[in-house]
């Protein structure tokens, strides 16, 4: 019987954790009000164009330094990156760390929370600036 009661506790405590997962999962209307933070620079959405940093749209799957009309540094066009969810947490993290040499001057969001709220506002939209 000990053995059936610490089979489904572990059942449990797996349950939990996936279920913990899901809910540490980004929340896009959080993310639009963390993405506050990126507006001084960044755009994002069917009128959005390039200014003192390029536009987000279509972010995910996108190469770095690919978004015609800006003019990026060295270091992003060398730096291999292809944006997903955990380059982009890790480059918003610290953008010079995971770039030394890169022109953005934001300091980062240090919280893994606003890094998962913001990849998931971002990734709503496709390259053409419309929600998906």
């Amino acid at each position: 019987m000990k053995s059936v009661t610490r089979l489904a506790l572990a059942a449990g405590v797996v349950f939990a954790a996936m279920a913990g997962q899901a809910i540490a999962a980004g929340d896009p209307a959080a993310g639009e009000k963390v993405f506050n933070k990126c507006k001084a620079c960044h755009q994002v959405g069917e009128t959005a164009k390039n200014a003192v940093a390029p536009e987000l749209n279509g972010i995910n799957g996108r190469k770095a330094a690919a978004v015609e009309g800006y003019t990026y540094s060295d270091a992003l066009k060398g730096a291999g990156i292809t944006w997903d969810e955990a380059v982009f947490k890790e480059f918003v993290k610290n953008p010079k760390a995971k770039v030394a040499g890169t022109k953005m001057v934001f300091p980062g969001l240090a919280k893994e929370q606003e890094q998962d709220d913001v990849w998931a506002y971002l990734s709503q939209f496709g390259a053409d600036g419309k929600k998906k």
